[in-house]
């Protein structure tokens, strides 16, 4: 069980004075959280892992956020006007921005943040298609003017996930986007201790006490976010049982996400309560990389998901069906995108087919390397389903443990699988990430540019392009359609159910937003 060292706490709160305007911890509020992950990669433009996204929330703003009903809201913008022919937008900055060095959030930062983060992001990357410029007007304002109208301007800058454009001083954000960067200096409700935080045990956060927050009242990821704890520490503990046996203890006091088969121990507890935070929930997913053998062949692909079955993954997952959905849609079950498949792909496998379909691409037994991560329990058993089904199609598998950020690290190269790379892995997203075919990751598919895997197919990108330029709600839902189907034609990835995963607090924790991340501000203990 985690114990409190409390020797080294007292050190640590003692080195807690050294930052500006912070008290000691020990008189303070402190809040233990155990994110989903362990949290190695700081860098939340790099990587798009939650638990680095969940980092950037605590220490980074954002312009514009989304609240709980799926609204954008200003959240850094002060106000912003659009020229009549809709080519022109302008942004000031609210009063009272300031990084965590003391200097001010100026308009010249915001530009280098979003010319960095729309390197990385798809929603970013289809946006920047439009744009002929960002421009700092003074140090409050800057301008975006686009080549034509395009609709989705607000949705992209106050995107809830990964990639989120979070916002950091020019000398950071002047980064090379394809390069970590090497600070952590954000102007969030939160600051980053890096001499107490030692990755692989904890991450520490104090409060920013110059943070300025909106005036509106917190609602989703959007309003006033106020740190109503003076410290925060990220808790590394991958043991899922010790997770519960702490947090029954009282030794943490929130864990983002309780294994499925744990929830009914916790439901006993009295000092203990389950917190429905993101309540749209999530979508597993399977990756295949489309630059090495095998899967560099789309038949190949295409036999792959001739063995999927969502409902053995679900099961081997989740295991209670309050907590899953059979779900077809690449766009969510339940959201206006949203259109399931007809027939049995992704649903009742098709073994002999599989088989037919390998002959026929001239599979060679190629092994396909299967990165499995043990340090998710969410995703520990998806692996071994698909090693079970696709050795059942005829494929060969060499199914290689490794933690979650291992996967992270590697996923990032294009080496040959038997050289280092890798073949195929497992993650989820949430449903905020995958409403559309802009904002989903798994459909970008302009080669180099794309999300691990790096799919080229050019009439995808049309579709996706077409989808991003079209206002009528019908013809939206069509393309989605037609873009879920261009999915399946090649193989881009399989989408193989969805998921709900609740969270645990301490009784006396309150002020969790619903949310489709877990941020830290507005939570307070009694």
């Amino acid at each position: 069980m985690f114990k409190i060292n409390r020797r080294a706490f007292a050190a640590g709160s003692a080195a807690l004075a050294l930052v500006p305007g912070v008290a000691s911890a020990q008189t303070k509020k402190l809040l233990r959280f155990v994110q989903n992950g362990n949290l190695t990669i700081l860098d939340p433009i790099w990587t798009t892992a939650y638990v680095t996204r969940d980092h950037g929330y605590m220490i980074y703003d954002v312009l514009f956020a989304t609240d709980e009903a799926g609204a954008i809201k200003p959240q850094m913008v002060d106000k912003h006007e659009v020229s009549a022919d809709k080519t022109l937008w302008t942004f000031t900055l609210r009063d009272g921005l300031e990084w965590h060095d003391g200097k001010p959030v100026t308009a010249e930062d915001c530009v280098s943040s979003l010319k960095r983060w729309q390197a990385r992001d798809p929603m970013g990357q289809k946006l920047a298609d439009f744009v002929v410029e960002w421009k700092p007007v003074d140090a409050k304002t800057f301008t975006l003017k686009l080549k034509e109208p395009y609709g989705l301007v607000l949705d992209t800058l106050g995107k809830p996930s990964s990639n989120v454009p979070f916002m950091m001083p020019k000398r950071i954000a002047d980064t090379d986007p394809f390069k970590q960067i090497d600070s952590q200096i954000g102007s969030g409700p939160f600051i980053y201790v890096n001499a107490e935080s030692k990755p692989g045990e904890k991450h520490v956060y104090v409060k920013n006490p110059k943070y300025k927050p909106r005036p509106e009242a917190a609602s989703g990821l959007a309003g006033g976010k106020i740190a109503k704890v003076d410290r925060v520490e990220f808790i590394d503990m991958p043991d899922s049982q010790q997770q519960v046996n702490a947090l029954i203890a009282g030794e943490i006091d929130m864990v983002e996400q309780v294994p499925h088969d744990l929830i009914p121990i916790l439901k006993k507890d009295k000092g203990v309560q389950i917190v429905n935070w993101n309540p749209l929930g999530q979508q597993f997913v399977l990756r295949m990389n489309h630059l090495t053998k095998p899967f560099d062949n789309p038949k190949i692909r295409q036999a792959a998901l001739l063995c999927m079955r969502q409902e053995d993954y679900l099961k081997a997952t989740v295991g209670e069906p309050e907590f899953y959905k059979v779900c077809t849609a690449a766009f969510v079950c339940g959201t206006p995108n949203a259109v399931e498949i007809q027939g049995d792909l992704l649903t009742k496998p098709n073994f002999e087919k599989s088989k037919a379909l390998l002959k026929e691409a001239g599979y060679d037994g190629t092994p396909v390397v299967l990165m499995q991560s043990t340090t998710l329990p969410v995703l520990t058993n998806m692996a071994p389903v698909t090693k079970s089904l696709l050795e059942q199609g005829g494929f060969k598998v060499d199914m290689q443990s490794m933690d979650w950020q291992t996967v992270v690290t590697r996923r990032a190269k294009k080496d040959p699988s038997d050289k280092g790379g890798w073949s195929a892995f497992h993650t989820y997203a949430i449903a905020a990430d995958i409403l559309n075919p802009i904002a989903a990751n798994f459909t970008v598919a302009n080669g180099d540019k794309a999300w691990f895997g790096w799919p080229n197919d050019p009439e995808m990108e049309k579709l996706r392009d077409a989808y991003s330029k079209e206002t009528d709600p019908a013809k939206s839902k069509a393309l989605a359609a037609a873009v879920q189907n261009r999915a399946l034609e090649t193989a881009q990835y399989a989408w193989l159910g969805q998921w709900y995963g609740p969270g645990a607090a301490r009784s006396n924790v309150v002020g969790w937003l619903k949310a489709p991340v877990t941020v830290l501000w507005n939570i307070e203990k009694s």
